[in-house]
């Protein structure tokens, strides 16, 4: 009698088997003797035939690709090292298991052939100043080459930008230069103000003698109040020119 329980134990687990278990991020790509069902199963619990049901579990969920450092020569003849991360995830589960044979894989040589490629069409300026549009423009070829294979790429950023030494060094001298030149254009635009308002001051004095009679009183009031000394100094016959008049 156990003799004859043991092949029905054994067709039921081999019915069991075909059960399986997919999360809320995942879905099966089914083949059913070398042709794929029209539509991708899951998630939940779903049942493939064994031995003639083949299934592929694919998540959906985003990934995270670092593309490794890349050697990159840029338009301006500059010889940088540059790495790069990618945002994408699948969308078709169909396609990404028939039109390629690994499609992380695949995409991973893709990011860093399209990176050299783009990289090596600008110059360094522009890499340095304007990475944002950089960016976009990387986004934009990945995903439009990984399209065909049902993945959605939404977002590249490139990382870090390694300059050689001599590159830094030279750089450092370019900023430090451009504040010099600042600071020596703020200083003549400081002198050309000055000299303005002592212009116009001398054209002030100059229309009307008592003002400069009322800065010679004032500056003698400052030099007494500062120190504690004798000091000779001229005063213009004008200031008692009123009182030498009145004497008379």
């Amino acid at each position: 009698m156990i003799t004859g329980l043991i092949p029905i134990l054994v067709l039921i687990l081999f019915l069991l088997s075909g059960i399986k278990i997919l999360n809320e991020y995942e879905r099966a790509v089914v083949f059913r003797l070398g042709r794929i069902l029209q539509k991708s199963k899951g998630p939940g619990i779903i049942y493939v035939i064994p031995f003639i049901d083949r299934m592929v579990r694919m998540s959906l969920r985003t990934i995270v690709l670092d593309v490794p450092p890349q050697d990159v020569i840029t338009k301006d003849n500059v010889s940088i090292k540059v790495n790069a991360v990618i945002y994408f995830r699948v969308m078709n589960p169909e396609r990404a298991v028939i039109e390629v044979h690994d499609y992380l894989y695949a995409t991973s040589q893709l990011a860093q052939t399209t990176l050299r490629s783009v990289l090596g069409e600008s110059e360094l300026d522009e890499l340095l100043a304007a990475r944002e549009k950089i960016n976009a423009h990387l986004q934009e070829i990945l995903d439009q080459n990984t399209d065909p294979w049902g993945i959605k790429v939404s977002n590249v950023a490139v990382k870090h930008i390694d300059l050689p030494q001599e590159m830094q060094r030279a750089m450092a001298k370019q900023a430090e230069a451009e504040r010099e030149r600042r600071a020596k254009v703020i200083h003549a635009d400081g002198e050309f103000q000055a000299s303005q308002k002592l212009a116009d001051a001398a054209k002030i004095m100059g229309s009307q003698p008592q003002t400069l009679q009322l800065r010679y009183l004032q500056t003698l009031s400052e030099i007494t109040s500062e120190k504690n000394s004798t000091v000779v100094f001229p005063i213009p016959i004008d200031l008692i020119k009123p009182f030498l008049e009145a004497k008379k």
